[in-house]
């Protein structure tokens, strides 16, 4: 991108506040369950029919990788401009379908326009991770929580809007994904584009940090808001509208940061911004090399050739054959590959114990995972900062929490699938939140957006072998045929060994998460000795009036 001028610090906070739009747009992967039913009945399928098309969907992910390479030469404008278009022709085929006004399409159709909606969602991701990473290299821990903590509330911002406005009309909801990230995507390219990032003396760093706080904040109220509109049962037409007019003015709240960083600072020639480029480890040692006339070439190919250590750049074929990134990778794949099983399914796994309208557990899934991914962000911080706390021991906390939520609704008592839905969402969103830095904080900046695209690659594979395999298998093997074609299944035996299992799984998942977080802990002992030196320089500017 050629020379753009703003200010530096303002823009990149602009830039944030796109992010956080384009990330309360991104969920519409996880909001399958909301139309699920209608596919199923008008498309006369069976559950592991259906399944497979969430498979589908999921299997957009994979192709991810492409959204990786291309992040490395492609600005943020032109990623997120695929992203857009690739969702609107994935999500409108969709609606074309349900709402009847072309005829059905063939079974093989519907997967590839599945597969399109759901990998539109890795070039927007792609977009908006990369470049606020290297924005705020300081801050990844809680940059990572605000995004996906907005990804987390997403799902519940398109149900409660759908339900407010639409009576959750199924074609309604999947025009809603089809345009709406549309729209807003095209609006972000003019905000989002990484911003040279000067090295920053301690009261900038400590006024970043207020900033953070001030979008937590702002989150914490926009979930709060979309918790108390779920738990209310039913709303007038007046009720439903004002509803939505409060979440378009709290979406549109974090404006305030940036607009109080452009009055409050004035502009200086530092801030204009130059295409100028950064190193993208700005908070990481730096290995260099002191070369002296006594150096020989055999030297030089011996350090060229040196492996990187963990914590150092890694390239994506360094990071593939580290023993810690497989540990972080079949650990993530035990949490998320569970998860998205429950969030696929949650439709059936209502309608079998019972319940007709399942939008409050797919809600409650939704904003509870925020609270997870905004949570885990701060606290993993704090602890790193306090006591160097390997990041990893909060995966395996969530992996303890998440099982706890699979025996509750394996054992389908009343309340159940309650406790369920929100002991999933929270360790869902913990784990999606905590791994994006570790995956950095271990193998570097240099090639995130590949290496993010990469351990993605398990929200497929986990949809496949959870969702797809495990539980369409076992329902079928429960389910009664019905008239038309299709099956149903009513009652706790129709998922209860699929939540054992996955129960399990996540006590494997458990142990490699406490094995990375060991293999690890001198990174994070490293890590925690940087930031206290950064605060001991901070009161030490503080006392002296910097």
């Amino acid at each position: 991108m050629g020379p753009f001028f703003s200010l530096s610090g303002a823009g990149k906070w602009l830039g944030l506040v796109a992010a956080i739009w384009v990330q309360a747009i991104c969920g519409n992967n996880y909001t399958f369950a909301n139309y699920s039913d209608a596919l199923k009945s008008l498309m006369s399928l069976t559950q592991l029919q259906l399944n497979n098309l969430s498979v589908a969907k999921d299997v957009g992910k994979a192709f991810g990788l492409v959204a990786g390479f291309a992040s490395d030469c492609l600005p943020t404008s032109v990623l997120l401009i695929i992203g857009s278009v690739e969702g609107l022709i994935g999500y409108g085929a969709q609606w074309l379908v349900v709402s009847r006004r072309i005829h059905p399409l063939t079974y093989w159709q519907m997967c590839v326009f599945l597969c399109m909606g759901g990998n539109s969602t890795t070039w927007m991701n792609t977009a908006v991770l990369v470049t606020c990473m290297r924005n705020f290299p300081k801050n990844r821990g809680p940059v990572s929580g605000i995004l996906k903590g907005y990804v987390g509330l997403s799902t519940a911002i398109f149900t409660d809007i759908c339900t407010a406005l639409f009576s959750s009309d199924p074609s309604t909801f999947l025009f809603i994904l089809a345009v709406v990230p549309a729209i807003v995507c095209l609006t972000a390219t003019f905000f989002l584009h990484e911003i040279p990032t000067p090295t920053k003396n301690p009261s900038e760093l400590r006024q970043e940090t207020l900033y953070f706080h001030v979008f937590n904040g702002i989150a914490i109220i926009l979930a709060v808001y979309l918790l108390a509109f779920d738990i209310t049962g039913n709303h007038g037409r007046v009720l439903s509208l004002a509803f939505a007019v409060g979440l378009l003015v709290l979406l549109a709240t974090p404006l305030s940061v940036p607009l109080y960083s452009f009055i409050s600072k004035p502009l200086s020639d530092s801030d204009i911004e130059r295409p100028l480029k950064v190193s993208l480890l700005a908070d990481q040692p730096k290995t260099t090399t002191t070369t002296t006339t006594a150096t020989t070439g055999v030297e030089l190919q011996y350090l060229e050739r040196k492996r990187p250590s963990i914590g150092e750049d890694h390239t994506i074929v360094e990071m593939i054959r580290t023993f810690d990134f497989w540990v972080l990778f079949v650990s993530f794949l035990c949490g998320v590959g569970t998860g998205m099983c429950v969030m696929n399914n949650m439709g059936q796994m209502g309608i079998a114990l019972g319940y007709l309208d399942v939008s409050i557990f797919i809600s409650l899934t939704s904003i509870w995972g925020f609270f997870g991914r905004i949570a885990s962000g701060l606290i993993s911080e704090y602890y790193i900062w306090k006591f160097g706390t390997p990041r990893p021991l909060w995966n395996a906390a969530s992996q303890v929490l998440m099982a706890i939520g699979y025996i509750a609704m394996a054992l389908a008592l009343p309340g159940s699938l309650y406790i369920g839905s929100i002991l999933v969402g929270i360790c869902y969103g913990v784990r999606l939140t905590i791994t994006v830095p570790v995956a950095s904080e271990l193998f570097g900046l240099k090639y995130y957006g590949l290496l993010y695209n990469i351990l993605i690659l398990n929200l497929p594979l986990g949809s496949f072998l959870f969702s797809g395999l495990l539980a369409g298998y076992l329902y079928d093997a429960q389910a009664t045929a019905v008239d038309g074609g299709g099956n149903t299944c009513v009652g706790a035996q129709c998922y209860c060994l699929v939540f054992v299992i996955m129960a399990l799984t996540c006590v494997v998942g458990l142990g490699l998460d406490v094995l990375l977080a060991v293999r690890t802990r001198n990174v994070y002992v490293r890590i925690h000795e940087s930031k206290r030196a950064i605060a001991v320089s901070a009161t030490d500017c503080s006392s002296a009036k910097c």
